[in-house]
This record gives structure tokens, sequence and C-alpha cells, in this order.
């Protein structure tokens, strides 16, 4: 039988792992990558292309390496748990490297047009332009995954901020933001509390004269060290958890959630009480921004009202010179290279389980990564992949048109109710609920019933631990021997970069006598009192 040969459209974390999944498969893939390298939003660049992702040289995953790493491939131990960008470039070439990845990429070319071939209704086929060197080359493929992600076309709302075209300061979209070596000295307003937004105002405020925080709605504000040190996704994203929030109301998560982060610093006080619940609207990740604005460098603003020629003014009347204008107002989703778009993908880009458009013929169109996981990207387009390209050998089957159309509804009728209404929440997912619905489509959800009665201690730390992605490599297709491994060992990893002052025996000692101590103490202080208290209500 003829091998399939399949288009990948982008070289970034999606598109790594569908180059993967496609050799697991016995697929042949060819992955076109308009740029000279691997790694897509995560690659630095001073001057970014346009059309590609821009980040600023600071970045820093959100997400901790455990819970980040692709689900065969651990992020080496001494790794920070949460990854600069450099390092997590590092990581991708490691993992494209090991798996023989490059030498299915085609570097600095551009993919033009993706159409349906004439026979498509029966062949399922597409026909795929793309231009290297001036010259345009014709193929044709027996499918398509688009992995181009969706942090190359800027949303910049000009039109929302009256005066901005007779502003004589400069504004940009964080897109182009890189250092704050510009801003030295300068008066700057940030627009929208984005993570984007969060992390250049914290970073600006270092060196500006003063910075203010424009936000219409506010936000709850986490940080990456959770409870006892740990990474916040390695406590809160586990079995357990997941199957406790189930049983609870909406209102007491919201509320545990609330009190929790506002034990941190009061949200109100800081000026970033939000209009909406917590599980409405995506949280941000920051863990300086409340320094920076109880030492006065960031300012809470409401939205900008308007623009003068040298100053902001905001809806609270108040007005503010300024220098420079950084919008932090997020991206829109592209596919230029589509052809007869519209009769693909709608206005909401709808898709069955964010992958598959319901409406095509055949189901030889495939977009990774398309959604904004509430926990790491890595991990749940790679189980994307995994599930398309299944789907593309014929080993699994989709629903109908009309089933997938059912799905589709229901989902959308769920976050309408859940969710605050936005471009961003259209797309939003539970990480382990969507993790655990492509695994379940693919045969790999971990069964933890069987695990109980054959490998308790494995079966433990997959409910109470971390939900890691080696928890979808313990069975069905694309199993991986080392899983079991990996899982065990999770928290040594985690550890394993926090460890880097070496304690000798006596001072280890030392420390176990200090909290010998502490106890005996307490004991000596309580007891007599309890034998008081004892002795009075006799």
């Amino acid at each position: 039988m003829e091998v399939k040969q399949i288009a990948i459209i982008g070289a970034g974390i999606s598109g790594l792992g569908a180059i993967k999944s496609c050799l697991e498969e016995g697929l042949e893939p060819t992955c076109f990558e308009k740029s000279n390298d691997i790694g897509g939003l995560w690659r630095y660049e001073e001057t970014p292309e346009s059309g590609r992702p821009g980040i600023y040289k600071s970045l820093t995953c959100n997400t901790s390496k455990e819970m980040t790493a692709f689900s065969d491939y651990p992020i080496p131990d001494h790794y920070p748990n949460y990854m600069h960008n450099s390092k997590m470039m590092e990581y991708l070439r490691m993992y494209a490297r090991h798996f023989g990845l490059l030498k299915h990429i085609q570097f600095q070319t551009r993919v033009c047009t993706v159409r349906k071939r004439p026979d498509f209704s029966s062949s399922g086929q597409w026909d795929v332009v793309v231009e290297a060197d001036g010259k345009q080359k014709t193929y044709i493929f027996d499918g398509v995954m688009v992995c181009s992600g969706h942090y190359t076309e800027r949303y910049l709302p000009l039109q929302d901020f009256a005066g901005i075209t007779k502003f004589r300061g400069r504004y940009l979209h964080t897109w182009e933001y890189k250092h704050p070596g510009n801003f030295v000295g300068k008066r700057v307003v940030v627009i929208g509390i984005g993570n984007s937004g969060a992390d250049v105002a914290n970073e600006i405020s270092h060196v500006a004269e003063q910075v203010f925080l424009s936000t219409r709605r506010g936000a709850w504000i986490w940080n990456r060290v959770w409870d006892n040190g740990n990474p916040l996704d390695t406590v809160l994203f586990t079995r357990y958890n997941r199957t406790v929030q189930k049983f609870y109301p909406t209102f007491l998560i919201n509320r545990w959630a609330e009190n929790k982060l506002n034990a941190r610093f009061n949200h109100a006080n800081y000026g970033l009480q939000t209009k909406h619940r917590f599980l409405s609207h995506q949280s941000i990740f920051s863990d300086d921004l409340p320094n920076r604005i109880i030492t006065g460098r960031v300012l809470v603003k409401t939205n900008v009202k308007e623009f003068t020629s040298t100053s902001a003014i905001f809806e609270d009347g108040s007005e503010e010179i300024v220098d420079i204008v950084v919008f932090a107002t997020g991206y829109t989703f592209s596919f230029p290279f589509l052809d007869d778009s519209s009769d693909i993908l709608d206005s909401e880009h709808t898709m069955f389980k964010f992958v598959f458009p319901p409406q095509l013929e055949k189901p030889t169109l495939a977009f990774i990564g398309i959604l904004q996981p509430v926990g790491a990207v890595i991990p749940t387009s790679e189980l994307q992949s995994r599930w398309v390209t299944r789907v593309f050998t014929g080993l699994q089957k989709l629903p109908s048109q009309s089933s997938m159309m059912v799905d589709i509804n229901r989902r959308k009728r769920k976050m309408e109710k859940e969710f605050v209404r936005s471009p961003r929440d259209i797309h939003r997912v539970q990480y382990i609920d969507y993790m655990d619905e492509i695994a379940s489509e693919l045969g790999v959800k971990p069964n933890l019933l069987s695990l109980l009665f054959w490998d308790i201690k494995l079966a433990k730390e997959i409910f109470w631990g971390p939900c890691t992605p080696y928890q979808y490599r313990l069975q069905g297709p694309g199993k991986w021997a080392g899983a079991r491994e990996a899982i065990l060992t999770q928290r040594d990893r985690i550890l394993k970069p926090l460890r880097t002052r070496v304690l000798n025996n006596s001072e280890k000692s030392s420390s176990s006598l200090f909290w010998v101590r502490c106890i005996c103490a307490v004991i000596f202080l309580f007891v007599p009192v309890l034998v008081i208290m004892h002795v009075i209500y006799q």
C-alpha cells in the first residue's frame, strides 16, 4: 500500500509533534517552515519577520516543565521548572534531533495556497502551493495538518481609541516589544492585562519614569510558585482535584480560588478587582506585578477613553502625560493560505474538538494547537496530532457530520454559560478534561481501575500526583516503555534544579535537631495548659 503524504504547516511546538506523530503511524510528513529554524513562538529574534510570532527577550514559560514536556521525552532533570525561552529552544532542538525530525522540514518555504483537488470528495487530497527562493511549486498531499499557531496576526484596535492618530508619541503592539532599553525615563501606558501586558508593564517599570496599566475588566493574578514552593500546575492539575471540582458547586470553587488569590494581595485594593468570577475568564500569571504596584512603579488605571497629542484620558476622568503606548491587545486567527476558507471554517473557526472542520467530505484537514488550554500547550497539541494521524490512516473514524455538530453546539452552549464572551474564551478548554477527551478518542486514557489492581504505586501517583503527559503513553497506540518510570520519578525532576545548595551531614543533623527542639518546646508549653483546662472543666 502506498504511503500517505502529509503536509505540515509550521515547525513550532505543534509542528514538531505533528511530524513525530506521522512517523509513528507510518505516514510520510513534509513540514513547510517559512523561517530558517524551528521553534515558532519560542524562538527569539531581535527583529521578527512579519507574519511570524514575536516574543520579548525575557519571556518565560507559564507552565512547569513536567506539565509541558512531550509525552515520551521528559525535559532534563536539571532544567529549571519554569523555562526561559532559550531553555525551551534547547529542549525543542534536543527533541527534534532525538527523533530525527529535521530532515522532514523544508525551511524558508512559504505555503501560498491549500485547496481541495477536483476529486476531493472521493480522494480527500489537497493541492498545496509553496514558494521558496522566489519559485513556486505544487504538491499533492493526502492530508494537511495546520500548525501555524495563533500569535502571528496582531490585533490592534486603533478604531476604539479616539485621538490615537493625533498622538505625537510612539505606539506599538507587544509583538514588537523586545526589551526595556527604549523606555528609559519614559511615561508609558500599557493597554490590556493579559500575560504579555502584565509582563511588559513589569519589565518596563524598572526603567521607565512611570508605567500606567490600563484594564477594562481587571484580572485575577496567579503566581508560578504555589504552596510549599511547588510549581502551581503540579499542585492544582491533579486527577484528585479535578474529581473534587466536579462535585463542588461552581460558586464554591470561585470563592475558594478568589479567597486564595486575595490572601496574597487584595485585588480590589490594588485596582485589579474583576467584573467576572474566577472561572469565567482567563487568569493572568505574574510573579512581580503586585510588587511593582505597591512600590508605585505601576499604576493601575481604567480603560483609555481617548488620546490627546501628549496624554491619555481614562474613563474615570483622570488624564496622564504619556510618551509611549503599548497595546497588549492580543492576536487574531489567520489562515491566509486556505483557499475558499469560508467553505472550510466559519468566523468562529468552528471545529470538532477544536481539530476537524465538520463539513468536509473527507477528514483530511486538521488544525493543531488552535485552542487555549488552561494548562500547557505542548501536551494538548501533541495528543491532537496523535489522534489526527490515526484518523488519516483510517484506524480511527470520526462521527457523522450531524453528530459532530451536536457535540460542537453542546460545547458552545456550555462555554457561553460558563465563560465571559471573548475571542480567547471561545477556544478555552480545561487541561485534564480535554486531554482525557482526546485520549478517549485515541484509546490512551489511563485505566485507573485496572492499575489499582495491578500497580497500586503507579495508580496513586496518577490520581494524587500532577497529571503529566506521560500518563497518555501507558497504553494504546504510541505506548512508551518509559512512561511508568517517568511518572514515578517526576517529583525528583521537580526538586532537582532547586536543590543546588548541598548540605553536609552536620548541617542536616543540626537542622533536624532544631525541629526536634521546636516540637519539644511546643509539647512542654501546651501540656501544662491542657492539664489545667482538664482540671477546671472536671
